[in-house]
């Protein structure tokens, strides 16, 4: 599925949404970020029903990307460095099925350059372990509730903001300083 005219989409979950749409939403040539769910088997489900680790989703984020100035496996050389790839379904201290990590391919493109980039992953030995990221094709998005949208933006010094997203937006600001969006003039 493609975003808006010369723009792609993309699907990824790697823990709590709220640590991916931060980072995300300052890497240059990324246009949009919506927090939500996706991989599971309940239409519309609520942040209660799936943190109830019963209706299959993970929580994600839809990333809409500009491929001129982002290209898919640098999007995902990010994902890669700013989630463990190699703890099943957990992040730290978050534990259950919503927080696995997992690329929803929108196209057998993307798919083909996920494997790539995650053999590159693997081999480059960035993680003590073997990935577990699982790869399947786009599943339906349904986008998280208000109170989820732009979360660290909102509540910087919220406890779960301080503790878990801001680390991970700084180590995206240090390893990724050259792909930062600029300021508005």
């Amino acid at each position: 599925m493609s975003g808006q005219a010369g723009h792609e989409a993309a699907t990824l979950g790697g823990g709590c949404f709220w640590c991916l749409e931060a980072v995300f939403k300052e890497l240059r040539g990324v246009v949009s970020v919506a927090s939500g769910y996706a991989g599971g088997h309940v239409a519309n489900p609520s942040y209660e029903q799936v943190c109830g680790k019963s209706t299959g989703h993970a929580e994600v984020v839809r990333v809409v990307f500009d491929p001129a100035e982002l290209s898919y496996a640098d999007l995902l050389r990010v994902f890669f460095t700013i989630h463990d790839p190699t703890t099943k379904d957990r992040q730290g201290a978050d534990v259950g099925p919503q927080y696995r990590s997992i690329i929803l391919a929108h196209s057998e493109a993307q798919a083909a350059t996920a494997r790539e980039v995650m053999e590159e992953v693997a081999k480059a030995g960035i993680w003590d372990g073997p990935l577990v990221t699982e790869l399947v094709p786009e599943a339906p998005f349904w986008p998280a509730e208000p109170e989820h949208h732009d979360y660290f933006a909102r509540n910087p010094w919220a406890g779960y903001c301080r503790a878990v997203v801001a680390p991970k937006v700084l180590k995206f600001r240090k390893v990724f300083a050259d792909r930062l969006k600029r300021p508005a003039a």
